[in-house]
């Protein structure tokens, strides 16, 4: 029973041993390269158990198929303008197509040599054809730079597929200097274009200060003619009902002497007063006694 349990796990053995021989496992973040006499004859990207010849007749080669992030080193380039800027760019990448990966680069490092030189001549060809406001300006509108980074990574991205098997997910500029020289020009403009702008808006305003002003005073002249006429007119009619007055006083003066003193009482005793008057005193005799007054 013994020596059947022994069997039993020798068999099993060199089963796993020749099962190992025979076949591989890609797992889910890998990729495989088979060649067949050193000669690349299969490229796999999809996880699972798979077969092969056993060594030296055929070989597997296993990439990383995760994503990586390579950052670029910083450097120095133009814009359409000749203005020196300092770029510092990045890019998130992968292994794609392992057959030519394999045959271009190999390593992972010798593929980060050859991003390094694409990324820069990218860099070169690209903003190269923008202009240095596009960068830098206190116009948030008028930056373009995801607009650039979109450029980058297309003009890129294909490339690099077919030339080393390298698929690009994402590209940006990571930071953007300038030089001391630049920076006082970039200021001075900043300033002087603040400057134009808030001359051309106290300008605006100005004028539209004046226009107000002008209607206001249309307005006015407009109000106070009509104000003037209504006046005149009201007036006119005052003096017309006056006129009228005048003429039936003028008939009968007692009678207007009597009116006028009345009118005078009243407005002396319309408040609280006391007052030492002699009866006789116009208009208090009014108090003792009522005029003979007859209309005329």
């Amino acid at each position: 029973m013994k020596n059947l349990a022994i069997t039993i796990f020798i068999v099993l053995l060199i089963a796993i041993m020749a099962l190992c021989l025979v076949s591989f496992q890609v797992r889910q973040i890998q990729s495989a390269l088979v060649t067949t006499f050193g000669k690349p004859t299969r490229q796999i990207t999809e996880p699972g158990w798979y077969f092969r010849w056993p060594a030296p007749i055929q070989r597997v080669y296993k990439f990383d198929s995760r994503m990586r992030v390579f950052e670029t080193s910083v450097g120095e380039t133009t814009t359409k303008t000749a203005v020196p800027i300092i770029v510092n760019s990045y890019l998130v990448w992968k292994i794609a197509q392992p057959l030519e990966f394999f045959n271009s680069v190999g390593t992972v490092k010798e593929a980060e040599n050859k991003l390094r030189s694409q990324i820069s001549d990218t860099q070169n060809k690209v903003i190269g054809q923008h202009y240095f406001s596009e960068f830098v300006n206190s116009d948030q509108s008028k930056i373009k730079i995801r607009q650039i980074q979109s450029e980058m990574l297309t003009d890129l991205k294909q490339a690099v597929l077919d030339d080393y098997g390298i698929e690009i997910k994402t590209l940006g500029i990571k930071q953007l200097k300038i030089s001391d020289d630049v920076t006082k020009d970039v200021f001075e403009r900043m300033r002087a274009e603040r400057n134009r702008k808030t001359h051309a808006t106290i300008a605006q305003g100005k004028a539209q200060a004046t226009k107000i002003q002008t209607d206001a005073d249309s307005k006015k002249t407009e109000l106070l003619a009509a104000a003037q006429a209504r006046a005149k007119a009201i007036r006119g009619q005052g003096d017309a009902e006056a006129a009228k007055y005048y003429k039936m006083l003028e008939e009968d003066p007692e009678l207007a002497m009597f009116l006028r003193d009345i009118e005078a009482l009243k407005k002396i005793l319309r408040e609280r007063s006391t007052i030492v008057l002699s009866a006789d005193t116009e208009p208090f005799k009014l108090l003792k006694q009522m005029p003979d007054i007859k209309p005329k």
